[in-house]
């Protein structure tokens, strides 16, 4: 045992030596594992920060809040025009349904609120801000929405019923409009379409990724006031929230929810159903062929640059052996085992692939840094899991890669090798 780790130790001393004194050799020879690493690196981080991005995006929407909605949250192909010709929704479904809901014993659901969204020009004084939009709602919009507010507050029943001109600002509305400071908005006036409306309350910063919800580009005022004002410019959504406890499954209550929306459009038995149920876990489920195509390309880049690497490090390993068959010939003479030698060229052989992988790390580590400053709301995350399995890679391409050279020279013979020129 004691010797095995003696070999062991010197193979590494050894390796090292030649290392340093081939440095440019080497890195030439580690470029393929360089960008084998940086691929399968940066690929990994891009797909962990997908996963949380779309999951810290998804939660603004809430996985206990359903959306009945005309449309469904995909891609509807050439099924647009039947989805188009659908009646449409009604705020006062939610009214309906929240009698349906108080009438049902146990019911899974707990409140249905109206949400009525417009986009809308946002003006003060000389600044404004195009595109937002703007959602009409009731009081109870506190209970489904799942951001917080920062600074003042939410409008109340009293004003919701009277349609008075009250807004509660998205965090990125109200810095736009008041840059001295989000909390200087509150008790200001703005101009929604020329309609004035006093500031009431801005919502904490929420964030975005890839163009997800999020209320920081949104504002929320009654809904009368924007039947009121915006004409024929807005579109429907009916908002559920359902209850959290084990007895009720998602399940449930989604098909709770199409029960009870089925009974308020008036569809008898066997009719299809001329809304949609949408939720968060379906925006979700089109993640998967972005993050498969972004590992195919991963995996693609990253084989081939290994592929190129490992035969790069064989042949440098061969023309190593070529090079030094007098010294192993010298070394057998003196009682090396072949065990040893071919320890010292795989050692050497993965020396290599280990140095490359950790200037790959490096590499990654410095790109991750410069896409966070450029893009910061991209959550790109470098796991510990992540490191391990880099250098894990450039190990085993290592091995791979100096098997062949190092078993031919362990195999020389040293009368033979001895005489070598």
């Amino acid at each position: 045992m004691r010797r095995s780790w003696y070999e062991l130790a010197e193979a590494i001393r050894i390796a090292l030596e030649q290392v340093n004194v081939h440095r440019m050799r080497s890195l030439l020879t580690a470029l393929g594992v360089i960008i084998g690493i940086v691929a399968v690196t940066l690929m990994g981080t891009a797909i962990k920060g997908i996963d949380i991005g779309f999951r810290d995006s998804l939660s603004m929407l809430g996985n206990d809040v359903f959306y009945v909605e005309k449309f469904p949250w995909k891609d509807v192909g050439d099924e647009w025009m039947m989805y188009r010709n659908r009646p449409n929704m009604k705020s006062s479904y939610a009214d309906d349904l929240n009698q349906i809901i108080a009438g049902t014993t146990d019911s899974n659901l707990v409140i249905a609120v109206p949400t009525v969204g417009s986009r809308q020009r946002i003006d003060r004084d000389q600044r404004n801000i195009g595109g937002v939009e703007v959602i009409g709602t009731n009081s109870d919009f506190t209970l489904i929405n799942t951001g917080d507010i920062e600074h003042g507050r939410f409008f109340t029943d009293n004003e919701a019923l009277a349609g008075r001109n009250v807004i509660v600002l998205g965090y990125d509305v109200a810095n736009t409009l008041f840059p001295e400071g989000v909390e200087q908005a509150v008790g200001k006036d703005v101009r929604v379409r020329n309609i004035r409306f006093r500031v009431v309350g801005v919502f904490a910063r929420q964030g975005s990724f890839l163009g997800l919800q999020s209320f920081d580009s949104n504002g929320v005022i009654p809904l009368l006031s924007l039947r009121k004002f915006f004409v024929n410019r807005w579109w429907d959504t009916t908002t559920i929230r359902v209850k959290k406890h084990p007895d009720a499954t998602i399940a449930e209550a989604r098909d709770e929810i199409i029960g009870a929306m089925r009974r308020v459009r008036g569809l008898e038995p066997g009719e299809a159903e001329d809304f949609e149920v949408n939720q968060s876990d379906m925006i979700e489920k089109q993640l998967g062929p972005v993050k498969m195509g972004i590992a195919v390309a991963g995996f693609f880049v990253t084989g081939l640059a290994l592929f190129v690497g490992a035969i790069g490090i064989m042949n440098i390993t061969f023309v190593s052996v070529k090079e030094r068959t007098r010294e192993i010939g010298t070394r057998r003479a003196v009682g090396a085992r072949r065990r040893a030698i071919l320890l010292q060229f795989l050692v050497e052989s993965c020396m290599i692939c280990l140095l490359g992988g950790l200037v790959g790390l490096g590499c990654s580590w410095g790109i991750k840094s410069v896409v966070m400053k450029v893009a910061p709301h991209f959550p790109l995350v470098m796991s510990m899991e992540l490191i391990v399995l880099a250098v894990l890679i450039a190990v085993g391409t290592g091995l791979v890669s100096g098997f062949a050279p190092a078993f031919q020279a362990a195999r020389l013979d040293p009368a033979e090798a001895l005489r070598h020129e």
